[in-house]
């Protein structure tokens, strides 16, 4: 593994290519088993059964770059050997397990997929030998051979996290013509002929969010005496509240399974008697209390408490259901109040405030950052002696972003954060401030922060941060917030680069995005801008992309913005938006050919921003090209009466031009850099012309007094 993430489990895209290789006969395939492997690539995505892995130690190798062509002396290449950092993931004995779920197989292809792995050879390009075999099983045996299964189960989701190529429709037909593509091409004739090494075309596969599955069990909190009535726990007595649910179970566990004292005191207490860790984190059993929310005058009780058990546990689910069953435990401080846990199928609660992917993120119950957050404690009879500046508390706050991006990368979330805030005041009107979840002398006030965070692209959730994640503080809830429809990536690019070129590359690279999304090569107008027949759609609804030279910053903007009107329901055009958003998730490179290769992080477009902020003046920031070229008149007069019938077109008010700079460009046509001045302010974004859609006719407001 160079620097960076390892794929782990392998890609089923390995074990598809795997099939093929061992299913073909030279160069060619039977046909049995080519209809076999189009309908597998037409399945959803499987599920993953893998080995528990371990990184091992990191190892810096000198090898050979691929410049050998340089030298004189083609077996010294001392010279050209560069530094490979490796670490190899080394995974417990076991087997790798894939299965995929099938609907109807009317032609039996699930068997001859089963007896074509009987032929496969290898897994990937390793030098190691691999085998396998193939079964058709029923839902039933397959639960029962992956509740037996030691090790990982790993499961589809749809966040962005883990993603794994996976075979999709077109994939087979993509490996045929990747096989048959020319190695080498010839350029010239005779003595100036030239050979070339070419890259074949890249196989078609489609990314999938992986997650390790993780068991979850519901129980109600009910009076002892009266298992019909709720016995809510107060929100601030979480942690009291998981510490006796956890001790208890483990205390049952223990006395019916002495023999596995130690594995429930590493997966479930998690802690020696001495306080020390014990056992890898990902492995542990997590109660999250769910506190009542979703609505304003919810009273955040805790009313549910939700088991999760990660595959590869030491712990059998059936047992840990058990021990969880009918447990007593007291729920509140100086209370004689029992409270029985009751196996419910109410997950309504969960699967609406918890669980759903996103991008946003607000904590629940206050996040416990490390000792280097921690607030400086003032004595309260010196409150007014030892008031912090406020530069201490703008220190003590970015230690605390510092802190929770650490703790991002403890839970086990690859996403990024590219928002971070920190408060100890909640973010609704019946939460609690940080303080009131104090645990002493474990988790003083000072190191509890209320936390909101957004990620560059979704995680799944329930999503749990921090030092106190298994004792239900830090627990998150998902923010949904609506599409905007204008999508904005800082990019350090200087404001000469071409920024027709950088739009076209952009548009290249989010349909990309958008096709490996949908698992399609058919994206739609809306994606594309062509029609089904492949013409260039002439008008309607489609993207539109740009570069704001100003802000370095590339846009993807809606048409309905552009187009000044709300997203048409009829047309699907929220469900595409849904669809570009989840493509431009964990976007964050950009490869534009001779402009060059920018890294790219995405920025949020609030209503101040120039681009939409009303304003009675704007100005374009990328060329303005006529739409229709009047040749009776001066160039200056054909650029104002254009546009002013461009803003006709567009249903925009008609705007005293001033024109700035003109020139005509070769197979483009007449551009120049415009002002509009409105007789009302008016709201952005505004693209204009006949490059609007792809790169040119931006413009930018520029608000003046009066203008809001």
């Amino acid at each position: 593994m160079v620097e960076g993430h390892s794929e782990w489990p392998p890609a089923p895209a390995r074990v598809f290519q795997a099939l093929v290789a061992g299913a073909a006969r030279g160069r060619t395939l039977p046909e049995t088993k080519r209809a076999a492997l189009e309908w597998l690539e037409s399945l959803p995505a499987p599920m993953i059964g893998a080995p528990t892995a371990r990184l091992g130690k990191r190892v810096v190798l000198f090898v050979p770059n691929n410049d050998a062509d340089s030298l004189s002396d083609p077996t010294d290449v001392s010279s050209i050997r560069t530094k490979k950092v490796v670490q190899p993931r080394i995974p417990d004995p076991g087997p790798l397990l894939y299965a995929w779920p099938i609907d109807a197989d009317p032609h039996g292809h699930a068997v001859r997929i089963a007896e074509t792995a009987d032929d496969l050879y290898q897994l990937g390009r390793g030098v190691d030998m691999a085998w396998a075999s193939g079964e058709v099983l029923s839902e039933a045996a397959l639960s029962a051979r992956l509740s037996r299964f030691e090790g990982e189960v790993h499961i589809p989701s749809a966040g962005r996290e883990g993603v794994l190529p996976c075979p999709a429709c077109g994939t087979l037909r993509s490996l045929f013509a990747r096989h048959a593509a020319p190695r080498l091409t010839v350029e010239g004739a005779g003595r100036q002929a030239k050979t070339y090494f070419t890259n074949p075309p890249k196989p078609f596969f489609v990314g999938v969010g992986y997650r390790p599955e993780v068991r979850r069990l519901l129980y109600d909190l009910r009076r002892a005496n009266a298992p019909e009535r709720p016995a809510p726990g107060r929100p601030s007595e979480v942690v009291q509240l998981v510490e006796r649910i956890r001790d208890a179970a483990a205390s049952r566990l223990t006395e019916a399974m002495p023999n596995m004292a130690a594995a429930i005191t590493r997966c479930l207490v998690g802690k020696r008697p001495d306080g020390t860790s014990v056992g890898p984190p990902e492995f542990r059993i997590r109660i999250v209390p769910l506190l009542s929310i979703g609505f304003e005058h919810a009273d955040r009780g805790v009313r549910r408490v939700v088991i999760e058990i990660p595959s590869g546990a030491p712990l059998r689910a059936d047992d840990v259901a058990w021990a969880f069953t009918g447990l007593d435990v007291v729920v509140a401080e100086a209370s004689d109040t029992v409270t029985v846990l009751l196996p419910s199928d109410d997950w309504n609660m969960l699967n609406r405030h918890y669980v759903p992917s996103s991008q946003r993120w607000r904590s629940v119950t206050p996040v416990v950052l490390p000792e280097d957050a921690r607030r400086r404690r003032i004595e309260p009879s010196r409150r007014s002696e030892e008031a912090k500046s406020g530069g201490e508390r703008s220190q003590e706050e970015f230690a605390a972003v510092r802190a929770v991006a650490t703790a991002l990368r403890q839970a086990g979330v690859r996403a990024r954060a590219t928002s971070i805030r920190v408060q100890r005041e909640p973010f609704e009107a019946k939460g609690q401030r940080a303080e009131a979840f104090e645990r002493k002398p474990r988790f003083p006030k000072e190191r509890l922060w209320h936390v909101e965070l957004e990620l560059d692209r979704s995680v799944d959730g329930p999503l749990v941060l921090g030092d106190g994640r298994f004792l239900g503080l830090g627990v998150m809830a998902p923010e949904k917030a609506p599409a905007s429809g204008i999508y904005a990536f800082h990019i350090d690019a200087d404001a000469s680069v071409d920024a027709l070129g950088l739009a076209r590359a952009l548009r290249r690279a989010v349909m990309s995005r958008a096709q490996e999304t949908l698992g399609r090569n058919d994206l739609g107008r809306f994606l594309s801008g062509h029609e089904q027949s492949g013409a260039p759609a002439r008008e309607g609804s489609h993207l539109a992309f740009h570069f704001d030279p100003i802000g370095k910053r590339l846009l993807v903007i809606a048409p309905h913005l552009l187009e000044r009107r709300e997203a048409d329901r009829a047309t699907d055009e929220l469900q595409h938006l849904q669809t570009l958003e989840r493509a431009l998730e964990g976007f964050n490179r950009l490869v534009a050919g001779r402009v060059g290769a920018f890294a790219l992080e995405r920025q949020p477009v609030d209503e101040q921003d120039p681009l939409v902020a009303p304003a009675r003046a704007w100005k374009s920031i990328t060329p303005y090209t006529v739409a229709r070229h009047s040749k009776k008149l001066s160039p200056e007069a054909a650029l104002a009466a254009d546009v002013v019938a461009e803003c006709a077109r567009r249903g925009l008010p008609r705007p005293d031009v001033r024109v700035l700079t003109r020139e005509g460009v070769p197979s483009r046509g007449l551009t120049g850099i415009l002002e509009l001045l409105f007789p009302a302010p008016l709201r952005g974004p505004i693209a204009l012309g006949r490059t609007r859609l792809l790169g040119g006719g931006l413009f930018m407001g520029e608000p003046r007094r009066g203008d809001r």
